[in-house]
C-alpha cells in the first residue's frame, strides 16, 4: 500500500538516529517500517477519534519494545536521544492525519524503552 498522505509520504522517520552511527541503519529501517505502518493502518482503519488512535500507536508502539532487544543485541540501545526521536515522530504521524492534540506520552504508553 502507498501512503495517500504527502506529508508522511515525504516524512524522513528517525532521522535523528539516521544520523547517528551509535544506532545501527538496518535497525533504523526497521524502526522506519514500523511507523509506516503505522501510516498505513491509520490510512486503512481511518480512526475516529484519539481513543482508536491510540490503539493503533500502542500496537507500533510494542514492536519498538521487540525492536530494542535487537538494538542491545547490536550494541545499542533504545536510550533518551532514540526516545525523544521516535516519540516526535509518532507525534508527528499523529498530527499528520489530523489528531496534533495527541499527547506524545500516551502515544507511546506502552514502550518499555
Amino acid at each position: 500500500m502507498s501512503l495517500s498522505n504527502p506529508q508522511v509520504a515525504d516524512y524522513a522517520f528517525l532521522s535523528g538516529m539516521s544520523d547517528d552511527d551509535y544506532y545501527p541503519d538496518h535497525l533504523v529501517d526497521k524502526g522506519k517500517t514500523i511507523l509506516l505502518r503505522l501510516c498505513e493502518r491509520i490510512e486503512a482503519e481511518r480512526p475516529l477519534d484519539l481513543t482508536a488512535l491510540y490503539v493503533l500507536t500502542e500496537s507500533a508502539t510494542e514492536e519498538f519494545n521487540e525492536l530494542e532487544e535487537e538494538f542491545g543485541a547490536a550494541g545499542s540501545e533504545i536510550e533518551t536521544v532514540a526516545r525523544d526521536v521516535i516519540a516526535v515522530d509518532f507525534h508527528f504521524v499523529a498530527a499528520a492525519y489530523g489528531f496534533a492534540e495527541a499527547d506524545i506520552e500516551e502515544l507511546v504508553a506502552a514502550r518499555e524503552w
